[in-house]
């Protein structure tokens, strides 16, 4: 049973402003939530395009969606271009894109995302692409780790965790999340006064290194005004500094393509921060397609 609640989803259908008839891209499906509130309002006539990296994610949403004609790609978001090369679709209205992680992938010890549960220290959302993170932690050197530890998960500590690892490796391979975890809270301090496990920041960095997220980020984001038909929208959740940061530079560096329809980031209100903790930390940004590139976006 799915337990994510899709965050910001008011603000997403009013800035975005799905209607009738128009083409939009869920491109980062997950369980299906705000394709389920996109759906009816594109309605008559529209088309929804769901992508997802993650084959068990895409299965989920097709089983809460399964009576809707959407249209079902297992596709990474920077594969968009090839998508509606494939369907033969120029460009769409517009485009979703929720970066942060479903409560369901997070509590499926055998992904390895989490520190909860032992299992495999694996971490890769789509299991047909790339290398698990033990074949990481086996294979880079001290520095390469140390490296991804400060730049992914800024942790303090990088290069104490990442010595530890490489002597640890030596006599026992790190395959499992539970081993991972326990090496790193010997290395790192618990911060008084926080609740945060000091294995959070390692597991975050692995997860993104593993999953190559602000490289496909990065190019997801070139790749979208040629998406866009003239005054489409694109909108973006981020979770992490890391990803607002290029979610913004991106947005900024492309006056003639779109324009910010946020020029701060949208956050949650009080009581959905209450009612989803996992909102805390979700910001959403939206641009819009100017009409052409050399002549300002008339509204």
């Amino acid at each position: 049973m799915a337990q994510h609640i899709s965050v910001l989803a008011d603000e997403v259908i009013a800035l975005a402003d799905p209607q009738p008839g128009q083409t939009v891209v869920d491109a980062t499906v997950g369980v299906g939530g705000h394709s389920t509130l996109i759906w009816p309002r594109i309605q008559p006539g529209g088309t929804l395009i769901a992508l997802d990296q993650d084959p068990t994610m895409l299965a989920i949403a097709q089983g809460h969606l399964t009576d809707l004609p959407i249209v079902w790609k297992h596709a990474n978001f920077e594969d968009l271009p090839a998508v509606l090369d494939e369907l033969r679709i120029p460009a769409v209205d517009a485009i979703l894109a929720d970066l942060g992680f479903c409560s369901d992938q997070m509590s499926d010890a055998a992904r390895g995302l989490s520190f909860q549960s032992d299992g495999p220290l694996d971490m890769r959302l789509d299991p047909t692409r790339g290398e698990p993170a033990s074949a990481l932690i086996r294979r880079l050197s001290e520095k390469e780790l140390a490296d991804i530890f400060w730049q992914y998960g800024e942790e303090r500590f990088s290069r104490r965790v990442a010595r530890q690892v490489v002597e640890t490796r030596k006599a026992t391979p790190i395959a499992t999340t539970g081993q991972l975890a326990d090496l790193v809270r010997r290395c790192v301090p618990r911060s008084r006064g926080h609740a945060i496990d000091p294995a959070t920041r390692v597991f975050q960095a692995l997860r993104i290194a593993v999953n190559d997220e602000l490289g496909a980020l990065e190019r997801f984001l070139q790749v979208v005004p040629d998406c866009l038909k003239p005054r489409g929208k694109v909108a973006i959740i981020s979770f992490h500094s890391l990803e607002d940061r290029i979610v913004k530079k991106a947005f900024r560096g492309m006056p003639n393509l779109v324009k910010e329809l946020t020029r701060k980031p949208v956050q949650a209100s009080e009581q959905e921060k209450r009612d989803n903790p996992r909102s805390r930390s979700a910001k959403l940004r939206v641009a819009q397609r100017r009409v052409d590139q050399d002549s300002p976006l008339t509204t």
